[in-house]
């Protein structure tokens, strides 16, 4: 009888994986605040017999595997996050969120149950020479978990030598793993502009300085940058997101003070860099213009997340052995989306691949009120990641 495929083999514990899937559904928390889901993980890498470390970055967990052989002392990484989003889910399944205002919109308990997936069939073969890291990530959505737990000495503790990460993916159909040798997530920056003019009578604006003209015309102007400063084989994105002035309902009133707050995304750091300026410029000189005066805050939130191709070619042949050639996409379309494992790709070598889940019932896009995680594709997802650590750590 011939030796089953870590698919096969991961495929027949695929329900007691569901089970635990849909547990973490029912009971989603928030970055820094995922106490139940670490406990839980760390109690099930412990019951495989891994060495367990837990609160590193508050609230991650990892746990550490060593092969049948160890003498090559390499060491890699791989990575789930499992945090949720503060959003209200309007799903209808038995295993919906049960903590209000809280729900899991864009998989993380799916990425947490397929890694400790991984472990548990590793634990049962562990034909690999060197050893593996389960990271479990708090905090992936927006709070930075990822640099919380390499300032508490992740890579310190555990040195790897390259780490890998997954993201499901609604674009892509089931089972289908999707990639490149070089960006894969944008960088994702935040501005907020304050411009300050002279407040007035709606009816005397002669008498005023109006800032909401004055944010007006710098809106315009913002939209210049990508079209006119921006080489078109690069990629940006800015986006105005909100406008705030005076008071609703206060119609005869020019206020003092507007806000803008936008976002932007880009690729390459020189191009992150010379929007920036660029913005600064046009800021400062509209508003002197109209006799106003604006200040701009700027902040650098998540780096691009961007692939080495090498670590990039390993997961690709990983995904060939599992799902077949003609089911792996090598030159997948940036997402112009950020993700914090962008901080641990600047550390370490590594590669973020999407597994495809789109084409189900409850497959809805990201960070929608009704998405669900598809089931059906735990076991591909592990069996890719079983697949890194032996193409990774060969006998």
């Amino acid at each position: 009888m011939l030796a089953r495929t870590p698919l096969e083999a991961i495929s027949q514990f695929h329900d007691e994986m569901v089970t635990i899937r849909r547990d973490l559904h029912t009971h989603p928390e928030l970055g820094f605040q995922e106490f139940r889901t670490a406990g839980l993980v760390a109690g099930s890498l412990e019951a495989l017999g891994l060495e367990v470390y837990r609160g590193i970055g508050k609230t991650g967990v990892v746990g550490v595997l060593r092969g049948l052989r160890s003498d090559s002392e390499r060491m890699i990484g791989l990575r789930a996050d499992m945090d949720a989003l503060p959003m209200q889910e309007i799903g209808s399944g038995e295993h919906r969120s049960r903590n209000p205002g809280v729900m899991h919109g864009c998989g993380h308990d799916g990425h947490t149950t397929i890694l400790l997936a991984a472990a548990r069939y590793l634990v049962a073969s562990p034909q690999f020479n060197g050893s593996v890291a389960f990271i479990f990530q708090p905090a992936e959505e927006g709070l930075g978990g990822a640099q919380a737990m390499i300032d508490d000495g992740l890579f310190e503790r555990f040195p790897c030598d390259a780490v890998y990460a997954l993201h499901n993916w609604p674009g892509l159909a089931p089972s289908y793993i999707g990639l490149n040798s070089g960006p894969m997530m944008a960088a994702a920056d935040r501005f907020e502009i304050q411009v300050k003019g002279k407040g007035g009578h709606g009816a005397h604006p002669y008498q005023a300085i109006d800032p909401i003209l004055v944010c007006a015309q710098i809106i315009t102007a913002l939209q210049s940058i990508v079209s006119r400063n921006v080489n078109p084989m690069d990629s940006a994105v800015v986006s105005v997101g909100s406008v705030q002035a005076g008071q609703f309902g206060a119609m005869s009133v020019i206020p003092e003070m507007a806000t803008i707050v936008g976002t932007v995304r880009t690729f390459r750091p020189s191009v992150q860099h010379m929007i920036e300026d660029r913005m600064r410029s046009l800021v400062t000189s509209i508003a002197q213009g109209f006799g106003a005066s604006a200040q701009l805050r700027y902040e650098k939130l998540f780096p691009a997340t961007i692939n080495t191709p090498h670590e990039a070619d390993i997961v690709a042949r990983a995904a060939k052995r599992v799902v077949g050639d003609e089911r792996v996409v090598r030159d997948l379309v940036p997402s112009m989306g950020s993700e914090d494992f962008s901080f641990m790709l600047q550390h370490k070598p590594g590669a973020y691949f999407r597994l495809g889940q789109g084409g189900e019932p409850g497959s809805c896009q990201l960070h929608n009120p009704s998405y669900d995680f598809n089931d059906a594709v735990i076991p591909t997802g592990a069996a890719v990641f079983v697949e890194i650590v032996r193409q990774s750590l060969p006998l």
